[in-house]
């Protein structure tokens, strides 16, 4: 049974239920209807054409559902009298499916479930794993977004900006449960990748393989690992080259955007066989052009590290007092700043200070080993 083959199918599946005039909501749980039905089949009776063998069970799921349907009644007549559907369409309806899901409508929440349902085939069980929550809060998190989406003209131009933004709030989440994902994420952006010439599409694949290509070293032995302690001989160097080559051809076009500059920051750290000969001064230039994209405070602090690396440690205490020190991890940065300044008692304080105000548990056991270290 290719459960890749499977959902690699399901956009296009999809995309042809609702050409073929059923709404979305409905048209997706005929389509996860029609998986199902497949994983139940195929192993025994592995059809020729598995995209149009999807296509037919799942528009008759749809019409099934139609007709049971007690406010659609009136309809029977006319759904029963309708020929045999065609060949499936060749037309691609991912990228369209993938703006749907990823709405302006829909809070960031109900975009990520949305698109991992529909555009990803996961199940509602495994998305609810995935993020902690009761299957009955995921199911109706994804009840309401279809509901909301449920008018949206399917060749409505949609924003690729939004859709980068959810898939990249998926690779974020990393691994929960039994779904990676991170990996989902780097599979949906590919997917996205093949469909659409869009520099900021590469730059965010790019960013994820670059950044999944750490993951072995990120912790060790339950406990979190920084950057410059990790075993680099530990990196997949596959996912870097590929990501590296994938961000070139993105910023040979000059269409600089701000998923590229991250990815050419994180290369940069890729490039450094040791953490002592990564080049801070170019890191540095990357941050003052993904200042000028964004202007985003978060940036403002990964900066103040960074020239703190480059021009040492005042340097980065100074570029951090611009900022408010309400920041996530504002804390956690002065403390480094101040130890590398040789002020250990106040970075010590402030060690704790950013344990009390960690946003999980590995983080805050890293930050207290540090307070508790600076203590000894």
């Amino acid at each position: 049974m290719d459960e890749a083959l499977l959902r690699s199918l399901l956009p296009a599946v999809l995309g042809i239920l609702v050409r073929r005039g059923a709404d979305f909501a409905a048209a997706e749980d005929a389509v996860q209807d029609a998986l199902v039905e497949a994983v139940r089949v195929w192993p025994e009776d592995p059809p020729r054409d598995p995209k149009g063998w999807l296509v037919t069970a799942a528009w008759r799921k749809f019409l099934d559902a139609t007709r049971a349907a007690t406010a659609r009644r009136r309809r029977e007549d006319a759904i029963d009298a309708e020929p045999e559907p065609g060949p499936a369409s060749d037309t691609d309806d991912t990228l369209q499916l993938y703006f749907l899901c990823a709405h302006p409508s829909l809070t960031p929440s109900s975009a990520v479930a949305l698109t991992l349902r529909a555009v990803g085939g996961l199940t509602t069980r495994q998305i609810a794993q995935a993020y902690l929550v009761p299957e009955a809060t995921m199911a109706q998190r994804i009840s309401r977004a279809k509901k909301t989406v449920g008018d949206v003209r399917f060749d409505q131009r949609g924003d690729v900006a939004t859709v980068l933004r959810v898939l990249y709030l998926v690779f974020n989440e990393g691994y929960s449960g039994d779904v990676d994902l991170a990996a989902e994420a780097i599979r949906l952006t590919r997917q996205l990748a093949a469909v659409i010439d869009h520099p900021e599409v590469a730059g965010l694949l790019a960013l994820m393989l670059l950044h999944h290509a750490r993951r072995a070293s990120r912790t060790s032995e339950g406990r979190l690992v920084p950057l410059a302690e990790q075993d680099r001989g530990r990196w997949d160097t596959t996912l870097i080259a590929e990501g590296v080559e994938i961000l070139q051809a993105a910023l040979a076009q000059d269409r600089l955007g701000e998923f590229q500059a991250q990815a050419a920051i994180a290369a940069l750290h890729a490039d450094a066989p040791v953490a002592e000969e990564t080049d801070w001064v170019q890191i540095v230039e990357w941050y003052d052009e993904l200042l000028q994209l964004t202007d985003s405070p978060v940036v403002r602090l990964n900066r103040a590290v960074a020239v703190g690396e480059a021009d040492g440690p005042r340097a980065g205490l100074k570029a951090l007092a611009e900022l408010d020190d309400s920041l996530p991890r504002y804390s956690a940065v002065a403390a480094y700043l101040h130890e590398r300044d040789g002020s250990p008692l106040t970075a010590a304080k402030l060690y704790v200070e950013a344990a009390e105000k960690a946003s999980n548990l590995a983080e805050r056991e890293y930050l207290t080993r540090q307070a508790a270290r600076l203590n000894n």
